[in-house]
């Protein structure tokens, strides 16, 4: 018998199919109208778009939906939504779902069929990606470069190893009333009544809530009120009280804090190190840096560092990014390691695109914003970006900052869902010391003793809450923030 050689096959490539397995979808969609239990297994990670068919993509999301109000799925109860079903007719009209229940199999094999076809729906998205890849690097772009189209690629990958937390276009609102209630939940469990992760300031996070899930947070001032300072303190108490819980499906649920991705654009991984131990020892910076510190001092910079190796806080130094490569490193991380929190300082060190940085400086800020905010929402964490404020404030009587003080005030201000301001007055009054033994030195002192060691925070704005100010302890050479010990709150004292 003569056998053609294997190697002599060709294969069309237009004549495969793409891998579905509608006995499977058949088998699961019975199971689901036999019993509506079997829908208990499968709807937490598989929805209608995972169906390869159309009309079985109906049927389940019918069938989900009236188990989800309490109702009965069954092929009685379905039948009025699908008797003006035209595809349905074309199998065979109600009948069809009649024969589904029938052949139906056990409640044991629901969650295995739901399963595989949640994984063909995996490879049917990943040859859809692949084609874009090859359709796209075909095709002759002069303002698309190989690194664009490689990121594009990571942030497609990265979205189908995200389980589709994101980016499914519209959904139902009675899932966003279901996130909505499970957000209230958190805040009432949680000590303090927080629903976002808490930064570790008692008064900043009465007004916040917290730091909020896809928001943009937006923290400016001028040069050495301490932003980006408080940003560290917020990233070191964070990653400090990251608790998680593993999870049988390999995933880990997150209890408090976070995983924190902080990129210094400015500042070296070893400088901001070094403001950590500082803080942590209550040793001076300064004196680390220049090593005047004793023995005991050295010890104790050794002892804390050995307690922060395992701090899940990552540093990226690398100066010159643009808002795509950061979003590529942070979604990387997030699929490596998880990530609670993004830092980024700052944010008028970042680059945009080659072709919005020819349009001008503002437009490419509004790149960067735009680029921030849809970080935020895609990772789903709170995404704090240092600015700094334009020179304005130094020609007014109050310093204090305001919205319209931002640079390229328009893009920030807008895309930002919250807005704050660092402002220290005790550094502008050491400016203005008037000669001892005048009236006006006196004056000055008093003054002096009053803003001595505090700072605000002022929230210009903010969608979800309250505008204001709070008020902080800072601690200059610890570079470290804190709360405010308040007169109403220390204890009575004794003559």
């Amino acid at each position: 018998m003569n056998t053609v050689p294997l190697r002599a096959v060709e294969t069309d490539e237009s004549s495969r199919l793409p891998p579905q397995n509608l006995e499977a979808e058949q088998a699961l969609l019975g199971a689901i109208l036999a019993n509506n239990e079997a829908a208990d297994r499968v709807t937490q990670f598989l929805g209608p778009e995972h169906f390869s068919e159309a009309v079985h993509a109906r049927i389940y999301e019918a069938a989900t939906t009236l188990i989800r109000m309490g109702k009965l799925a069954s092929a009685v109860t379905l039948k009025t939504h699908f008797e003006n079903d035209q595809s349905l007719k074309e199998i065979g009209g109600p009948a069809y779902l009649a024969r589904l229940a029938a052949s139906a199999t056990t409640i044991i094999n629901a969650e295995e069929y739901g399963r595989m076809i949640y994984e063909l729906a995996q490879r049917r998205k990943l040859i859809s990606i692949g084609t874009d890849i090859v359709n796209d690097a075909f095709e002759p772009g002069i303002e698309t470069t190989a690194r664009d189209l490689i990121e594009k690629t990571e942030q497609a990958l990265y979205g189908l190893a995200e389980v589709d937390k994101y980016g499914k276009g519209f959904q139902p609102f009675g899932r966003a009333l279901t996130d909505a209630i499970d957000m209230a939940n958190n805040a009432f469990m949680l000590r303090g009544g927080l629903s976002g992760i808490s930064c570790g300031l008692t008064d900043l996070d009465e007004k916040m809530g917290g730091l909020q899930r896809s928001d943009l947070i937006i923290l400016a001032g001028r040069p050495a009120m301490g932003k980006t300072a408080l940003a560290t303190n917020i990233a070191y108490h964070v990653a400090k009280h990251y608790k998680a819980e593993y999870q049988a499906d390999g995933s880990n649920k997150v209890l408090d804090g976070g995983v924190v991705a902080f990129f210094s654009l400015e500042m070296s991984s070893e400088q901001l190190a070094t403001r950590i131990i500082a803080e942590q020892t209550g040793v001076s910076s300064e004196l680390i840096r220049r090593g005047k510190i004793d023995e005991d001092e050295f010890q104790r910079l050794v002892d804390v560092s050995r307690e922060l190796q395992g701090l899940p806080l990552y540093i990226d130094s690398t100066g010159g990014l643009t808002i795509a490569q950061l979003a590529s490193r942070a979604r990387r991380l997030k699929r490596q390691r998880g990530l609670g929190l993004i830092v980024v300082d700052y944010l008028q060190l970042l680059a945009g695109s080659s072709r919005k940085a020819a349009e001008g400086r503002v437009q490419e800020v509004t790149e960067i914003t735009v680029g921030l905010k849809a970080l935020a929402k895609e990772l789903n964490v709170p995404v704090i970006a240092l600015s700094q404020l334009s020179r304005q404030v130094e020609n007014r009587e109050d310093k204090r900052p305001q919205l319209a003080d931002l640079r390229e005030s328009g893009s920030i201000e807008q895309d930002a869902d919250v807005v704050l301001f660092v402002f220290r007055e005790e550094y502008y009054l050491e400016r203005l010391m008037p000669a001892e033994g005048t009236p006006e030195f006196q004056a000055w002192q008093e003054k002096m003793d009053r803003a001595h060691g505090k700072a605000e925070v002022i929230i210009g704005k903010q969608r979800h809450g309250p505008t204001g100010t709070v008020e902080l302890q800072f601690e200059g050479k610890l570079t470290k923030f804190s709360n405010l010990a308040r007169e109403d709150h220390l204890p009575e004292r004794f003559n």
